[in-house]
């Protein structure tokens, strides 16, 4: 998710659609806002989609971000504390019952869906990405879910994907809001290939006129060393504990100095986000499917908007800019099972249904 920045972007343009011969292209123009999705952005995605499925010309889609930062930073944060403020977070669950809906026929689109994951990928932008069927990352590609450091928990089929995640790799990443590189994203399962981010206009074009697995071959390339194996050990160890207490006081014990670091790393976040989001990536292992983890995930997102460190993370983080943020409880052991389990409860509106698993 991502601070929003005043563009001269209208709600038209915020998404710019074209078929070049056989492939049809969506592109994220938001840039000054490092393309941060709104409501309208992913209305007007969905109706490409719709419109491509039907057309038989349209073999391909192809999905990238304008400028030079990335794909996607996530969701526009500003317009849910403003939503979540004045307007008591309708304006939020209609949005998120759409976005999430997308991030789903992502994943089933019966097309090739090639997602150029360019630069900075977060949050929203990784649900319009890594459920798609070819996932090319770059050099670089930072790929993240970086939700408790605003209070938030992962969504758009955030814990889906790092519940599959090897060991306990997705459970770190959940928990820290780390990004990794293009090595790291293959190994945990957010990306397919490697493609240097120079060599990503003439792969665009190259689908215009050949299959995707006739392009692919010419420029992909073999992933860099990631960095994630290097710590599996401590990794799988520590995050394998029952409890987010449990978690930190074996990352400080393991004695390795980056365990040590990752447990202060937690500790500056949301309690209530840690504990909701280790239920939800456990959670999300025992549901199996992505559509029963997104109403999952719709249930948690609703019931954040009621809570106060959502609305309180984004202050520090977008709106104030102090990075102080002062969560409620403020503590670990002050966040209550019963709290936690509040989360997974039906929304005022209704829960989402997505149907049957496919």
């Amino acid at each position: 998710m991502t601070d929003s920045v005043t563009d001269r972007v209208t709600d038209d343009d915020a998404v710019l659609t074209r078929v070049e011969g056989r492939a049809g292209h969506l592109t994220l123009n938001r840039p000054r806002a490092l393309n941060a999705l709104t409501h309208p952005m992913v209305t007007r995605i969905a109706e490409a989609l719709t419109a491509w499925q039907r057309d038989p010309a349209v073999e391909t889609v192809v999905i990238d971000g304008a400028g030079e930062r990335g794909l996607c930073a996530g969701g526009d944060i500003r317009l849910i504390h403003q939503d979540v403020t004045s307007g008591g977070g309708a304006a939020s669950r209609a949005f998120w019952r759409d976005e999430y809906t997308l991030n789903v026929r992502v994943a089933r689109y019966p097309k090739p869906y090639v997602a150029l994951m360019d630069g900075i990928v977060m949050g929203g932008g990784v649900g319009v990405s890594a459920h798609g069927g070819v996932r090319i990352v770059t050099e670089r590609s930072r790929v993240a879910m970086p939700e408790t450091t605003i209070g938030f928990v992962p969504d758009v089929g955030g814990t889906h994907l790092l519940a599959r995640a090897p060991g306990e790799l997705g459970t770190h990443l959940a928990l820290t809001g780390a990004s990794v590189g293009a090595a790291d994203a293959l190994r945990c399962g957010l990306a397919d290939h490697v493609v240097p981010s120079g060599q990503l206009p003439a792969l665009a074009r190259d689908l215009a006129a050949e299959p995707v697995g006739d392009v692919l071959p010419r420029y992909a390339v073999e992933a860099p060393a990631g960095t994630l194996d290097g710590h599996r050990e401590w990794i799988d160890q520590c995050y394998a504990a029952d409890t987010v207490e449990e978690i930190v006081d074996r990352l400080m014990a393991v004695g390795e100095p980056a365990a040590k670091e990752t447990a202060e790393t937690l500790l500056a976040k949301s309690p209530t986000a840690l504990k909701v989001t280790l239920a939800a990536v456990r959670g999300a292992r025992a549901l199996g499917s992505l559509e029963r983890v997104m109403e999952q995930e719709y249930r948690v997102s609703c019931a954040a908007l009621s809570r106060p460190d959502l609305v309180e993370g984004i202050r520090a983080q977008v709106i104030d800019k102090d990075r102080r943020p002062r969560w409620t409880p403020a503590a670990l052991a002050e966040v209550t099972d019963a709290e936690v389990a509040g989360f997974f409860v039906s929304p005022v509106d209704g829960d989402l249904h997505l149907g049957v698993d496919s």
